[in-house]
């Protein structure tokens, strides 16, 4: 994989080898040494020791002068619009007796007292939306004869009185044990309720939880996102817990596909944010100026591993809806097209005399599929979604992914050199998932994945059918 290709941040891990991270990841968190825990630096309750001192870098800029007085002036002057603007607004819903008041996912409502005089913006959602936040410390292996062991160390967010907590896949991937730590410091261990590694999403449930002592969080709308939009990511960066960084909405609509241990997950649709994320900042909350919940803070994009002002969230709408089917006990569904696929490019174009030299070949249509009821056919090219241009077959899984099941979309094909548009009505994958996941257990594969392998595995998840026998994608 070149240094170009976004990459999740994989927790906090301390045995990630010396193989070099692409530089959008998930991102891992450092632990301290055994014994060694400088002064600022924290190591998170059950993390691994690590052979490297944790280092930090303070970076200065050299600014223009300008006279300390007018420089003063002004930013009281701007800081009291602002804070006079959200209030009269209802952005902060500050009342008479200095208290945040909200609404959580099961209807009741919670009131969180704060100091209402010279209280800022990021103070005040600060208050209101730290006590939802957890850390998470996911223990991977067995302890050795010292006590120690493997893990990592990533974040969560409360969703309801039951204990439900949402965080990534990646945080609690292989997990044989999980301990939670709430904003107040009291210490639960966790249980697995399920998760989805195609969309990077989880949920654990405290074991012995009192209702009383949780704060779940209030939950927003990430289909009313604007680009500009002041938003704040809490989580545990590096294992220093219930940190708040600041920042914008950069971008929406950001989409990637990255590969894991266990196969690939799929972010669609994401909100990019130059609010600081770091590792350990995975599974926390990005919320907005109201201090709801927008999305789980999952991507960065960086040379260095570190923050680089590039991060990704995935939207709430999706993963709530993914939450609420796995605390259902249902199997997390994605639309479904029924094909296998090969990126079409200028080489391979030439070689078979294609019409177009970009899009997704189909390689084969699985009987009874939602696309072989469209009418889609083996040897067609899919050169765009909805109007949208479609060059390699990973686009054309993303570009699905970012629709529901039950959904139409119309697809252009290009057929020999007719081009036509043919309307799909998306299907469901829980019967695949069932098959990949027996086939799995048969097996007995373990984690580790070659990256032809890992091309297989897109072709089982995501698509039936298929001849097995060539490369490419299949969904």
């Amino acid at each position: 994989m070149s240094d170009t290709t976004p990459q999740r941040p994989d927790g906090l891990n301390e045995n990630m080898g010396t193989q070099q991270q692409p530089r959008v990841q998930v991102e891992p968190t450092p632990v301290s040494p055994q014994g060694a825990n400088p002064v600022g630096a924290h190591t998170a309750p059950g993390a691994a020791s690590s052979p490297e001192l944790m280092s930090r870098t303070v970076v200065k800029t050299r600014t223009k002068k300008f006279p300390v007085f007018l420089s003063a002036l002004g930013g009281l002057a701007v800081g009291a619009v602002l804070v006079i603007a959200l209030v009269m607004t209802g952005a902060l819903d500050i009342d008479r007796g200095g208290s945040v008041t909200a609404v959580t996912p099961d209807s009741t409502s919670q009131t969180i007292d704060i100091d209402p005089e010279d209280t800022t913006l990021a103070e005040t959602v600060a208050a209101k939306a730290l006590p939802s936040v957890v850390s998470i410390t996911a223990q991977t292996g067995e302890s050795d004869a010292s006590g120690e062991s493997s893990g990592s160390i990533g974040s969560g967010v409360i969703l309801d009185k039951d204990g439900n907590i949402l965080t990534n896949h990646h945080v609690v991937e292989g997990a044989t044990a999980i301990s939670v730590t709430l904003d107040d410091g009291t210490n639960y261990d966790a249980e697995l309720v399920g998760e989805d590694s195609s969309s990077d999403l989880a949920v654990i449930r405290l074991q012995n939880a009192d209702a009383n002592s949780l704060t779940p969080i209030e939950i927003g709308d990430s289909d009313d996102l604007t680009v500009g939009e002041w938003v704040m990511a809490i989580g545990s960066p590096f294992g220093n817990e219930q940190s708040v960084s600041t920042g914008i909405v950069s971008a929406l609509y950001r989409s990637t596909a990255l590969p894991s241990t266990s196969g690939t997950s799929i972010y669609a649709n994401m909100i990019q944010t130059d609010a600081a994320i770091n590792p350990g900042n995975s599974g926390g909350a990005l919320v907005n100026d109201e201090g709801k919940l927008i999305g789980i803070n999952s991507v960065i994009e960086s040379y260095s591993g570190s923050s680089s002002g590039v991060g990704f969230a995935i939207p709430v709408n999706y993963a709530k809806n993914i939450a609420d089917q796995i605390i259902a006990g249902k199997t997390p569904v994605h639309p479904y097209l029924g094909v296998t696929l090969t990126t079409v490019n200028a080489w391979n174009a030439r070689q078979n005399n294609l019409a177009v030299d970009s899009g997704a070949y189909v390689n084969s249509v699985a009987e009874d599929g939602p696309a072989a009821q469209a009418g889609i056919q083996q040897g067609d090219i899919i050169t765009a979604v909805d109007g949208e241009q479609i060059t390699s077959a990973d686009g054309l899984i993303i570009a699905i992914r970012e629709h529901e099941v039950g959904e139409k979309v119309t697809l252009t094909v290009m057929r020999g050199t007719d081009k036509q548009d043919i309307e799909v009505t998306l299907g469901s994958d829980e019967a695949l998932q069932a098959e990949q996941q027996d086939n799995t257990e048969g097996n007995g594969s373990g984690n580790g994945m070659t990256e032809e392998e890992f091309l297989q595995y897109l072709q089982e998840l995501l698509g039936r059918g298929g001849n097995g026998g060539g490369s490419g994608f299949g969904f």
